[in-house]
């Protein structure tokens, strides 16, 4: 399975809170629900296309928590609700002991090597959404084939980001791109190694 990682991120990088106040306050985070004003008709059909695509999914704690306590509640024939409460799931937590959305399991201590092994079962995508703490090991370890970014018209200033100063630097080649009418910025990104440098100087 090919591993995609989805991410809502602001103009300045910052994927914390994007859904509500609530979300995630941490740090002192009060710029929460930032994203909600811009998603449009052409996002939510972009989102609904990358989750046709998966065939079984990767969740961090706080995403599970969030999400088990939302999508089984969605009726049958929602396209993403559909997709969430029938596929697998596998769940990076050291915290939690048991799980009790339909077809979750725990992944196990050694994230990355359950990570790993995952990848190299047959099937459709494995997808990563929000989830940002596993997205930090995910990089580090280079298990991630695709980033799939949704970009949106506001820079916040603080809040935690994709790629924080601790990230290793990396290339990327950019696959596809569009914008939704509110002004997202839909871009899919291939990880292509070290990053490169070069000098203007050097002509």
């Amino acid at each position: 399975m090919r591993l995609t990682l989805h991410m809502l991120l602001s103009l300045d990088g910052v994927m914390q809170g994007p859904g509500g106040p609530g979300e995630d306050r941490d740090g002192g985070f009060v710029h929460g629900g930032w994203s909600v004003p811009h998603d449009d008709e052409d996002m939510g059909v972009t989102v609904s296309g990358w989750f046709a695509q998966a065939g079984a999914f990767l969740l961090g704690r706080k995403t599970y928590e969030i999400w088990s306590n939302f999508w089984p509640k969605v009726d049958a024939g929602h396209s993403v609700a559909d997709k969430l409460n029938t596929l697998p799931k596998y769940v990076a937590s050291t915290t939690l002991k048991q799980l009790e959305w339909a077809n979750s399991s725990l992944l196990g201590d050694d994230v990355p090597a359950a990570v790993a092994k995952l990848k190299e079962q047959p099937g459709d995508e494995l997808q990563v959404h929000a989830s940002g703490g596993l997205a930090q090991t995910l990089i580090e370890h280079d298990l991630v084939d695709e980033y799939r970014l949704l970009l949106y018209p506001v820079h916040l200033g603080t809040g935690k980001k994709l790629f924080r100063e601790s990230t290793k630097a990396g290339g990327l080649r950019l696959l596809s791109t569009k914008t939704t009418a509110s002004g997202i910025i839909v871009a899919s990104y291939e990880p292509t190694g070290p990053a490169p440098y070069g000098s203007y100087l050097d002509d």
